[in-house]
């Protein structure tokens, strides 16, 4: 079997929750003895072809970049010759110019597409691209959403008059390395011996604002991991509500990032908008056996986090609903600690790599098996 993944952004140039899934695939069916191949835009380093851990990348130049679309003539060619070569194309939703390249080439092979979130922000472009999207989602073999919750709470996957495949995403834990007891010490030299942790890129769905407005007269410690384009406006609010105990600490390295979730207390992440339609970092935390706060927007935040088992959910955009769920959290340790327990045991049961990789891996053979018949 061979199979070709086709999205916007991939390694190097991109490090973020689809591109890890992407990636996580990718090795996964390498592993069952498949052959796999990632063709990718790229402004950086375009028409190339580069070998990534087991995996091939294919990169075609990207001419334009608006609304969060990359456009590129080259990739209409170099799409049309590997999917002639690959036994499954799969897809990985949104990106609309990859709509127009599937109609454009009307590849004749099985195609899965991974709905990895609704489109949120772009409302008005939305109108345009909507006919274009319904064709493409109703024409495919099959469409796969990360979460149960968020099938019965997308308005588009509701409207597809089709079964939708559920498949959450994982981690390999192999990956993630011990840190070095140097590390470690460092960080405990540094912080506070009791802190939550928030990881994520610094956007506006990220709700941070909410959640420093939630720590006005608490100033429990907080360490924030990452960076963006909300990073000073944020760094501003905390100055301005004085609070003492935010520690930015920027993008870290993989170890140091292994470290703080090592030595949290717990993991809040209050994304409020379906922008975030899963948090590969509350998948980590449950990782750690770590209890999560997070709100309740109807995706997979709710799936991987579920209220009163693995942590927290608070309202969305409410800053008092968090900062009671902080206080609860924060005031109870035995709670947390067996709610850090239950978020292991669920991603045991739930969340590993070898789960998704085994049931993509099944799907693929179902939708092959169903298009030669």
């Amino acid at each position: 079997m061979r199979i070709l993944h086709f999205f916007k952004t991939y390694y190097p140039d991109a490090f973020g929750g689809i591109q890890q899934v992407i990636y996580q695939l990718a090795e996964g069916a390498v592993q069952a003895g498949v052959q796999v191949d990632v063709l990718t835009l790229s402004a950086k380093n375009p028409q190339q072809t580069y070998q990534i851990a087991n995996h091939r990348v294919h990169t075609a130049k990207q001419d334009i970049y608006v609304a969060s679309t990359g456009l590129s003539w080259s990739a209409i060619t170099q799409f049309k010759a590997l999917a002639a070569q690959a036994d499954v194309i799969h897809y990985h939703f949104p990106w609309p110019y990859m709509d127009l390249v599937h109609l454009l080439v009307r590849p004749n092979k099985p195609c899965v597409v991974s709905y990895h979130s609704d489109i949120v922000k772009q409302k008005y472009l939305l109108q345009l691209y909507q006919p274009l999207m319904m064709h493409f989602l109703k024409k495919v073999d099959a469409v796969v959403a990360a979460a149960p919750n968020y099938v019965q709470t997308s308005s588009v996957l509701q409207s597809l008059d089709r079964e939708i495949d559920v498949i959450p995403y994982g981690l390999d834990e192999q990956s993630y390395r011990q840190p070095a007891l140097a590390t470690l010490n460092k960080w405990q030299s540094t912080l506070p011996e009791k802190f939550y942790l928030f990881i994520g890129f610094l956007r506006y769905y990220k709700g941070l604002s909410f959640l420093l407005d939630a720590l006005k007269n608490l100033d429990y410690p907080l360490v924030v991991i990452g960076e963006g384009p909300c990073e000073q406006e944020l760094k501003q609010r905390a100055e301005k509500l004085q609070l003492k105990n935010i520690y930015f600490v920027g993008p870290v390295p993989d170890e140091d990032k292994n470290a703080l979730l090592s030595l949290c207390y717990a993991v809040v992440f209050p994304s409020h908008l379906r922008s975030e339609a899963f948090g590969m970092t509350l998948l980590e935390a449950a990782m750690y056996g770590k209890p999560m706060i997070t709100c309740e927007i109807g995706t997979g935040t709710t799936y991987i986090n579920i209220h009163g088992e693995t942590g927290l959910a608070a309202e969305p955009a409410n800053s008092d609903s968090l900062r009671a769920a902080m206080q609860q959290l924060w005031s109870d340790p035995k709670m947390a600690v067996q709610m850090g327990i239950n978020a292991r045991k669920r991603f045991e049961e739930n969340f590993t790599a070898q789960v998704m990789n085994q049931r993509y891996m099944q799907l693929y053979q179902r939708v092959i098996n169903g298009y030669n018949n």
